[in-house]
């Protein structure tokens, strides 16, 4: 077996996070076919809890630290927890694009357990008042630098996350990456001042939509020639990466913990994807995964206990992330801009279904970027939800489908010497398509930037002439 190295999350600050989960791999690596020694285990220990290390300053640390390992066969295996998983793919860019100043040391496999490879919602919070007091009673920073990264729609995570939809299958290059997340909060850690701990479609800090790797990236611009108000959707799918639902595990915690509880769930899907040999392994582990998630899905009402009281309902539907970037064709951000979905053939935000939108949050450095958090399965629609327990009741109602799905873009500059102008997705265009379940878009919105005759003019008239007030004129082609 190659060497293992084990990277923590984000404001760690000591390796029992790591829980069983090491030694456990290493009792039962055996009976999975796998020779896993004590001399093969690694934990890491970086510093995310100050606010002067950003993530590049941890990529070169990490990269010296591995250069000290002085592997045998120049390789390794890795799993990652939470933020780790981020800082490990931004080593694995810098090793690609600084081959001169990065090792040339092969990871094989990247095992991320709730990797927050989107962000978190919780990343603005840890900021704000709350971080800074519960790090004020730890001892430590909140890590201002790694939470940037972290905030969603952060341009560098998005940096992260473009190249990788847009680059190579990491296959071809014997290089396999592995998505494992949990299905819900811990309910026994939900804090009451901050409702994003117990969201359903999370797993408590990360949304499930947020860890996974199979993601899109979609444009919705007004092509060449095209009419000067209708925008047309282009996209495209990233690679494919095994992505496994973990039931019952929740982000944190020794009860629950994707990484601290070391349940035989997580374990046996670590070990599987660890056994990966070929790109042919790794298919046939990414069908395996998607059938196990489509049966969990299918079983997807949580009854959570309240005492005396009737049993909470969680209904756990597909979500899907969609983060939307408002820009001009200059890459100028259309600030102030209004994003409406729209639905049916009359292309109205009043027929968008009940309760399909569940979180809107703008990201503190860029405000036209803002991350959408949408119920997948309300906007496929979806079939009577039944109380499993007694299959006569009804917990919700069917819910049809009010396809199609538009956008209708709504700038706050409509005059001027430059301007914007009111736009829509075409007639037709079913947005609806850009989505996954469980899976994250970045949604590019680009509107012309419409520049009159006044900007520029050139006149013979060597008369003096004030110009103070333009007439604009005509929009120049």
């Amino acid at each position: 077996m190659t060497t293992l190295v084990f990277v923590h999350g984000w404001s760690v600050t000591n390796t029992s996070t790591y829980g069983q989960l090491p030694s456990q791999l290493q009792q039962q690596a055996a009976a999975a076919g796998l020779s896993l020694t004590l001399t093969d285990l690694w934990l890491s220990e970086y510093v995310s809890f100050d606010d002067a290390v950003t993530m590049p300053d941890l990529v070169r640390a990490f990269d010296h630290a591995l250069r000290d390992l002085h592997l045998l066969d120049a390789s390794f295996a890795c799993i990652t927890h939470s933020t780790g998983g981020p800082v490990v793919r931004e080593w694995l860019r810098a090793q690609r694009d600084k081959p001169g100043s990065m090792s040339t040391i092969k990871l094989s496999h990247l095992v991320m357990l709730a990797p927050a490879n989107f962000g978190s919602a919780l990343a603005q919070l840890g900021k704000g008042v709350l971080g800074r007091l519960k790090s004020w009673f730890d001892g430590v920073q909140p890590g201002q630098r790694i939470l940037d990264w972290l905030e969603l729609g952060s341009a560098e995570s998005l940096s992260l996350n473009l190249d990788h939809i847009h680059g190579a299958d990491p296959t071809a290059s014997g290089r396999y990456l592995f998505v494992l997340a949990g299905d819900r909060p811990d309910r026994s850690l939900y804090d009451h001042l901050n409702s994003y701990t117990g969201e359903d479609g999370s797993d408590g800090v990360v949304r499930i939509a947020a860890a996974n790797l199979n993601a899109r990236h979609a444009v919705l611009a007004i092509p060449t020639g095209g009419a000067a108000d209708t925008l047309t959707l282009n996209q495209q799918q990233g690679p494919r990466c095994a992505f496994k639902l973990i039931a019952d595990a929740a982000h944190s915690g020794s009860a629950h913990g994707i990484l601290q509880s070391a349940a035989v769930t997580t374990i046996d899907a670590i070990l599987r994807c660890l056994q990966v040999r070929s790109a042919a392994d790794y298919g046939n582990l990414c069908n395996a995964f998607d059938n196990e998630n489509a049966q969990r899905d299918a079983n997807k009402v949580e009854l959570d206990p309240a005492g005396l009281f009737a049993p909470r309902v969680h209904i756990h539907d597909p979500r899907s992330l969609l983060i939307v970037r408002l820009t001009d064709e200059a890459g100028e951000p259309l600030v102030g801009a209004g994003y409406l979905l729209t639905a049916g053939a009359q292309a109205s935000p009043d027929l968008m279904p009940d309760d399909f939108m569940l979180d809107r949050q703008a990201n503190s450095k860029s405000r036209t970027t803002v991350a959408l958090f949408l119920n997948y399965a309300l906007l496929a629609g979806d079939g009577r939800v039944a109380d499993p327990g007694n299959t006569r009741k009804t917990l919700r109602n069917a819910v049809p489908s009010h396809r199609p799905y538009g956008a209708c873009i709504q700038p706050a500059d409509l005059s001027g010497l430059v301007h914007h102008a009111l736009a829509k997705s075409a007639a037709g265009e079913d947005l609806f398509n850009m989505l996954g379940p469980h899976q994250t878009t970045v949604l590019d919105v680009v509107l012309p930037r419409n520049i009159h005759e006044g900007v520029f003019r050139l006149t013979q008239n060597l008369a003096a002439e004030d110009f103070s007030k333009p007439v604009p004129g005509n929009v120049i082609g």
